[in-house]
């Protein structure tokens, strides 16, 4: 059994990174085929090498260029590259461009399908990854899942219980691979502050970022944090365009950082006195490392970092940040418990379900 693992940007590298390595530990082929959605070297080139991600084997060199365009071409280029190196499964993880797009291909080239970090719902359909989330399950044959909701959306949505797999979450697999080392280096010192006495920043999404009025809010959310402890906000490049474009500037005690290193940025998290984001993927890291977490969205995919760990829905709120940053300050910010599964083993649990599907059907070929 060969598998074809797809990637495409900074999210699927952090997460793919243990499934590639528990596979091949485990002595299985793996094509790596990487279609260059995320073409920057901060977004790409770095974490490739922070994650110790080999080579891709295939590069699409999607680059730039609209949504539908990225997604129109990953979908010719795999859809012509699959047969070729004629793969038994393709696996494709998160919820981008390149995760969807790949699900498409695979299904065009009659290959089936595993969705690492299904069933994830916000019911917002507004949000692009959203829509990718449901693509990919629809089209998918086995579906590894993060947190118990998936299961249930899984299940409401009519698939195949058989095909749903509890599994726990990858990218805390590679969250606690490197923990230790982001703490020891300690990156907070380079920018002049102190542990636990700053707040960490990052922003995206588009209901955030893409009008004036929104990002004007949201710069305005952060002024406020910053009157309390001094901001580091790592700019997205999707962000920074949208600050030129619109003319904003940042608040005092507002500092700008380029993106950052994937070591760097855990290790921000680590020694941040609260984080603040748009980000799913930094709901769960902050939620793993028991960080507090004000996420300015309205509604999350991952509602078990809200239910059971540190995350807090503030959407553009003011009055919500000043009543949380005083429980922070007051130590009454209940930073959750441990999740079952958040174990740092889910890799090997994805690999026993996949190795023990091609010894199953094995055994099914010899008995023909």
């Amino acid at each position: 059994m060969k598998f074809a693992l797809v990637v495409g940007a900074r999210p699927n590298f952090v997460k793919a990174a243990p499934v590639l390595g528990t596979l091949e530990r485990r002595g299985a082929d793996v094509v790596l085929v990487h279609t260059g959605q995320h073409f920057d070297a901060a977004l790409s080139d770095v974490f490739f090498q922070r994650l110790c991600l080999p080579k891709p084997h295939y590069h699409l060199g999607v680059g730039a260029g609209t949504r539908g365009e990225q997604f129109g071409e990953i979908v010719r280029s795999l859809a012509q590259l699959l047969p070729q190196i004629k793969v038994d499964e393709v696996i494709v993880v998160g919820d981008v461009t390149s995760t969807a797009a790949s699900a498409v291909a695979a299904d065009n080239c009659d290959i089936p399908l595993s969705h690492v970090e299904a069933g994830l719902r916000s019911f917002d359909l507004s949000m692009p990854e959203e829509r990718n989330r449901k693509i990919v399950d629809v089209l998918a044959s086995r579906h590894f899942v993060s947190e118990p909701s998936g299961v249930t959306n899984l299940l409401r949505e009519g698939h195949d219980p058989s095909q749903i797999h509890l599994v726990g979450n990858v990218m805390i697999d590679t969250l606690f691979r490197f923990r230790d080392e982001a703490r020891v280096a300690a990156p907070w010192l380079r920018y002049g502050v102190r542990e636990q006495a700053y707040a960490v920043a990052t922003l995206h999404r588009p209901n955030n970022v893409d009008t004036p009025e929104a990002l004007d809010e949201a710069l305005r959310m952060l002024e406020l944090v910053a009157y309390r402890y001094p901001v580091l906000f790592s700019v997205h490049p999707r962000t920074a365009l949208r600050l030129r474009a619109f003319g904003l500037s940042v608040p005092e005690r507002v500092r700008i950082l380029d993106p950052l290193d994937y070591l760097d940025f855990i290790g921000l998290m680590l020694g941040a006195r609260v984080v603040l984001t748009d980000s799913g993927g930094v709901q769960e890291e902050t939620t793993a490392m028991a960080v507090p977490c004000l996420t300015m969205r309205e509604n999350t995919e991952r509602p078990i970092t809200v239910e059971k760990g540190s995350s807090r829905l503030i959407g553009r709120s003011v009055e919500r940040v000043a009543v949380l940053l005083d429980e922070i300050e007051a130590g009454a910010f209940d930073c959750g418990l441990g999740i079952p599964l958040w174990d740092g083993k889910a890799s090997e649990r994805i690999a026993e379900v996949l190795l023990q599907a091609k010894t199953t059907n094995a055994a099914h070929q010899r008995k023909l």
